[in-house]
């Protein structure tokens, strides 16, 4: 009686268990069947079809025929597969030939920003400013190799063994990179830089803790005051998104020049001309680099230039640029710090003009520049403004600057992100009185060293 007893629920948890087993062995083998169908499937279409003639065609209508077609074909076949996972199978295929394969619904996921794709089956992305692997893969590396081949041949570009690294843009404007072997040891490697549709706005800024309302009063009053900007940060810190919110500040009867490797930014004014650089062709001639923009676009009558990113000579002309009656003018570019960022600065002029004294090019970046705004992406992922400071002149050969707002991290709290406010430094800034001038008010309580925002 008592072991009729003990063995009850230990005979029930194995019934359990077993349900458990067969479930899963069930879902192991729906997704095997959906496997063998996908392929012979795709093999059988591209037998049927015409695809010089499905490019012609628009999406809809291209999606609209290989849908009817796979469908017969799973019909006449009398495919061994429900309702669902047919339809899954032909929306599989569909983004195999028309869209990038098994990237498509990470591509449709408004909350990824970055995705990087480490090999056939090792497929990571960015959400809220954190990496997190995804249960996403390629059929194999020649699966991976043809969604690459399709993305820069879109552009007129290839990749090869003897060209295996090349930069691209989807039709969506997100920037793409990828490398090949033998450069790239344990497989191809895609990264694509998610474009962000929708236009950040301000309020948005502020929700997301980037920055606080009174700094974004500044900010705002620093571009209408035409001040020149250099934003500094990490990679994937959010300097291009800064930028683009700060461009929202200048005024509409302005006429602005934007110059970009990859165009990113989203000026919503209505007189702006969208420059972009070209890389060399297959015979490397045709390039044209940022430097012969920056220097083109002095003979378009500009208000401000904008540079997307400066990281090579174009430094100086667009120094010459901020120096000759371009107030108000903006960029970015890669450092750790307002003091590295200055010192990058001065290592791409020495680039360009390699005979100019170090004190003359220091002048010129001590003229030309009045504000440096710093953002990181800190551990918790938010990315933040952390520092505004102002660029004072020289005394000797050093440039001068000085912090006006700094943001003060207090610790973490209990979800692990980070705590803090923005603290002034007292310094009332030089740019103070030229705002005023302007007939652009600023509180000077904003510089009191008691203020915290």
């Amino acid at each position: 009686m008592n072991t009729n007893g003990m063995n009850e629920p230990s005979l029930a948890r194995f019934g359990v268990n077993g349900q458990r087993h067969d479930v899963e062995q069930a879902r192991r083998v729906e997704e095997e069947q959906e496997r063998l169908c996908k392929n012979a499937l795709r093999k059988k279409l591209m037998k049927v079809l015409d695809l010089s003639l499905i490019s012609t065609l628009g999406r809809a209508e291209a999606e609209s025929q290989i849908l009817a077609i796979g469908q017969q074909m799973m019909n006449e076949d009398s495919v061994p597969l429900s309702l669902n996972s047919r339809q899954k199978v032909l929306k599989q295929i569909l983004d195999d030939i028309l869209g990038l394969g098994p990237l498509e619904p990470l591509l449709a996921d408004k909350s990824i920003a970055d995705i990087l794709v480490n090999g056939f089956d090792n497929v990571y992305v960015e959400r809220n400013g954190k990496l997190q692997r995804v249960d996403v893969s390629f059929s194999s590396d020649s699966h991976l190799m043809n969604v690459i081949d399709r993305i820069v041949s879109s552009v007129g570009r290839r990749i090869d063994e003897s060209s295996p690294m090349v930069d691209a843009r989807l039709q969506d404007g997100s920037r793409v990179n990828a490398i090949i072997p033998p450069l790239a040891v344990d497989g191809p490697l895609l990264s694509i830089r998610r474009f962000s549709i929708g236009r950040l706005t301000v309020d948005a800024l502020i929700e997301k803790h980037t920055l606080t309302e009174p700094i974004a009063n500044l900010l705002d009053a620093i571009v209408r005051g035409r001040m020149n900007v250099l934003i500094s940060g990490g990679t994937g810190s959010g300097k291009t998104t800064l930028l683009n919110v700060m461009s929202g500040f200048i005024p509409h009867n302005e006429r602005i020049v934007t110059i970009e490797d990859s165009a990113e930014l989203q000026l919503q004014q209505p007189h702006v001309a969208r420059l972009e650089t070209r890389p060399p062709n297959i015979e490397s001639k045709g390039e044209v680099t940022q430097r012969d923009l920056v220097r083109n676009s002095l003979r378009m009558r500009p208000d401000r230039i904008i540079v997307g990113e400066v990281r090579g000579t174009e430094a100086l002309d667009m120094l010459q640029a901020m120096n000759t009656g371009h107030d108000g003018s903006m960029t970015t570019l890669h450092a750790n710090s307002p003091r590295d960022a200055l010192t990058r600065i001065e290592n791409m002029v020495a680039m360009a003009s390699a005979g100019m004294p170090i004190r003359a090019i220091r002048n010129q970046i001590a003229s030309a520049i009045d504000v440096v705004l710093q953002v990181e992406r800190q551990e918790d992922g938010v990315r933040r403004l952390i520092s505004v400071q102002e660029i004072n002149g020289m005394e000797g050969d050093v440039i001068t600057m000085s912090e006006l707002f700094a943001f003060k991290r207090r610790g973490k709290d209990e979800d692990g992100m980070v705590v803090g406010n923005y603290v002034a430094t007292g310094i009332v800034p030089r740019f103070h009185e030229h705002l005023q001038q302007r007939g652009i008010e600023l509180p000077l309580s904003l510089y009191n060293p008691d203020w915290e925002g």
